[in-house]
């Protein structure tokens, strides 16, 4: 086995470790969340990724987004990706497109991925992914985040997530995130996406909601 994967020894097995290197993911969005769910999934071995951002680094996302310093400033998002994909596993088979995510640009997307993980800021976006994922029959792994409350849950073909979650006339009025809750997030889905992966007990249509503030996990069945 490859030096680099010996501490994940004992948390995971070594035929886990070998079956993740043969998955292909798509983390549909860069900023806060998908910054820390690519360094996860790159640190973790997994074969293949795909990552779709259509956005540039802003000032406003130097609180929180992984890969967004005062050099990558105006860059594109899914760009910064590839690079530190390079730097970190050279060996996945990486790609980031500089893309939105819709009806046009989804279906290729997806086609072949193991599982999506939403990484999306919005909940039109996050529809139209899992509208996707159920035509393909792809699991999909659902976060979200706001000030410092993170969500996550994991999601099968069929069952009507998010939309039990979200009602149409949803309106996200608090716009705020912190640092922490993102990587927190992350780690949510990431520790559920690689948890189903490998066969390990997982229970769909759970939402697992992690208040920071108050140090308090909630999970309820959707």
């Amino acid at each position: 086995m490859d030096e680099r994967f010996i501490r994940s020894l004992g948390a995971l097995e070594e035929k886990e470790l070998a079956a993740l290197r043969e998955k292909k993911l798509l983390i549909a969005g860069c900023g806060g969340l998908g910054g820390y769910l690519a360094e996860y999934l790159l640190r973790l071995g997994v074969g293949e990724l795909v990552v779709a951002d259509p956005e540039r680094f802003a000032r406003s996302n130097l609180n929180r987004q992984l890969w967004c310093t005062e050099e990558s400033l105006g860059r594109f998002k899914a760009a910064a990706a590839a690079e530190r994909a390079a730097l970190v596993a050279p060996d996945c088979r990486f790609t980031g497109h500089i893309c939105r995510l819709d009806g046009k640009t989804l279906p290729g997307l997806l086609r072949g991925c193991d599982a999506a993980l939403d990484a999306l800021d919005n909940v039109e976006s996050r529809r139209l992914l899992k509208a996707e994922c159920d035509r393909q029959g792809i699991p999909y792994v659902f976060g979200a985040v706001g000030g410092w409350v993170a969500q996550a849950a994991l999601s099968l073909p069929g069952d009507g997530f998010p939309d039990k979650l979200y009602p149409e006339d949803h309106v996200q009025e608090d716009r705020s995130v912190l640092p922490f809750t993102c990587a927190l997030g992350a780690a949510m889905e990431a520790a559920l996406c690689v948890r189903f992966l490998c066969g390990r007990r997982v229970e769909p249509g759970r939402l697992y909601s992690f208040d920071l503030e108050r140090i308090d996990l909630q999970h309820i069945k959707l």
